[in-house]
């Protein structure tokens, strides 16, 4: 899909965790850190897309890799570093995409949004992903 971001797995982590919602949840698959998650019906987590049967719910992002049945740390709500975002207007919303596992600047086939780009106040205004995952949300 055009637009999808390039993240850097071992670049990914929430840069103010003392502000973010984080959450430990299990794996229902192997994850890699910065792909979007969806909660399956057991509780697990796993690979979300826009065009997926079943897997299109934007619950977080994984923090960490993780294998089936481990524990990965998902970012429900924060700002996340890791994404190539630096080409990217501040303010601009980011969407799953029909790629499994994918966040992009365009919507997929079901308009799901996870979050915009925002800029730290380091003094070079730094763009980085804010992902705010509405868990009381179903995308249909």
């Amino acid at each position: 899909m055009a637009g999808e971001l390039t993240v850097t797995a071992a670049q990914v982590a929430a840069i103010y965790p003392d502000k973010a919602e984080i959450v430990d949840m299990i794996a229902a698959a192997a994850l890699t850190a910065g792909q979007p998650v969806y909660m399956t019906t057991t509780g697990t987590v796993g690979v979300a897309d826009a065009n997926g049967s079943g897997t299109t719910q934007f619950r977080g992002i994984a923090l960490k890799a993780a294998g089936a049945a481990g524990v990965v740390p998902v970012l429900k709500k924060g700002h996340c570093a890791g994404f190539a975002v630096s080409a990217v207007n501040c303010d601009s919303a980011l969407y799953l995409s029909d790629t499994a596992g994918s966040i992009a600047t365009s919507a997929g086939t079901l308009s799901v949004q996870v979050g915009r780009v925002a800029a730290l106040p380091d003094g070079n205004a730094t763009r980085v992903v804010y992902i705010e995952a509405d868990w009381l949300r179903t995308w249909a």
